[in-house]
């Protein structure tokens, strides 16, 4: 274990702190919240390292490892801590990987997360070249939503940066998911090189259809062994230069994205700024990575081996002491949590579950 919780002892063979292990064991009815009263009920699951892209803003094209598959967690694992999270006011549940369709069985195992008591929202982020064949099966299961990474749309562009040739397969995923009503958000990356023509194109897929197409700052999560300094000017501005009749829609519930609306468009833009971290003071998620650590900030170096206490035969309400111990020792912000975490190596985004 490391991160957020300091101190640690060993208890039943894994390291926990003493804050921790001091509370395991106690009753409480309270749900997730941390210690800057931000409630917690949004999961996030990432099912494995795998894809079948090698995003040059997300993992190297070669030289990287992939965990080996006892390491990572069974779907019985994922299927019991997604139960154990609910039971703390967990109501929306994300499914991400790698590539979750990269892992065979995550269309089975979506159809189980659906019958968890407590979870009202499952969705999932995948970058499109598989996921047409599960669309029509996800339609049935009333998925509430589809994450679909695209940067650009120049089929060129698109091998330069993901280093693969499946335009064609991603485009056939976009146009069948708004064929069959399924809630979209397409997630694009503006790199260094990313053009302003490149940004007008993307928008234009809002411009045509009832999605939400959000642009998203680099962040510093390409596995690189040698980090490269990131170069994200100040995004916000350049959309509003590009864009300059957006209007800011009144956020509703906690958000990573501020959504714009422009007039004549049937969807919304949208910017993430993950990279500055100015949406940390409403932060309601956490996540699970493949092996199984618990992270309560997408900067620190993972909080709790909950893959170890599962294999340790801890109880769940083990379980569910130690998450809640975890969640009350959070890091203020992204800053704070990075500032924390110390990494020889820049991670790759594939490994942590975005």
């Amino acid at each position: 274990m490391a991160g957020n919780c300091h101190a640690s002892r060993v208890w039943k063979g894994v390291e926990v702190s003493q804050h921790q292990a001091k509370s395991i064991g106690s009753s409480s009815d309270i749900r997730l919240q941390d210690n800057y009263n931000r409630p917690i009920n949004y999961l996030r699951l990432s099912v494995t390292d795998r894809c079948n892209l090698r995003c040059r803003y997300c993992r190297p094209e070669k030289g990287v490892p992939f965990v080996p598959h006892a390491d990572i967690l069974s779907f019985e694992e994922l299927e019991r801590l997604t139960a154990i999270f609910c039971s703390l006011g967990i109501r929306k549940v994300r499914v991400t990987g790698g590539e979750p369709f990269a892992r065979k069985g995550c269309l089975p195992f979506l159809q189980r997360l659906r019958k968890i008591e407590g979870l009202n929202s499952l969705h999932i982020t995948t970058n499109g070249v598989e996921t047409g064949r599960y669309l029509e099966a996800l339609a049935d299961l009333e998925i509430n939503g589809i994450n679909l990474s695209l940067d650009t749309l120049e089929q060129s562009r698109f091998q330069l940066i993901t280093r693969r040739d499946y335009f064609s397969d991603v485009m056939h995923t976009l146009l069948k998911i708004i064929e069959l009503r399924i809630p979209l958000k397409i997630n694009s990356v503006v790199l260094a090189d990313t053009s302003d023509a490149e940004i007008v194109g993307l928008a234009g897929l809002a411009r045509k259809y009832p999605v939400s197409l959000r642009f998203i700052e680099r962040m510093p999560f390409s596995g690189a062994s040698r980090p490269e300094k990131l170069v994200n000017g100040h995004l916000l501005h350049r959309l509003q230069r590009i864009f300059p009749n957006m209007e800011e829609c009144s956020p509703g519930l906690p958000a990573t994205a501020r959504v714009f609306a422009l007039s004549g468009y049937r969807g919304t833009l949208g910017i993430i700024q993950g990279h500055s971290r100015l949406f940390c003071k409403t932060c309601n998620k956490v996540r699970i990575t493949p092996v199984g650590m618990l992270k309560t900030c997408l900067y620190d170096n993972g909080v709790l081996d909950l893959k170890g206490l599962l294999r340790g035969n801890a109880s769940d309400r083990e379980l569910q002491q130690a998450i809640r111990t975890c969640v009350l020792n959070r890091h203020a912000n992204g800053h704070e949590a990075e500032w924390g975490s110390i990494k020889e190596v820049e991670p790759s985004m594939a490994t942590i579950g975005g």
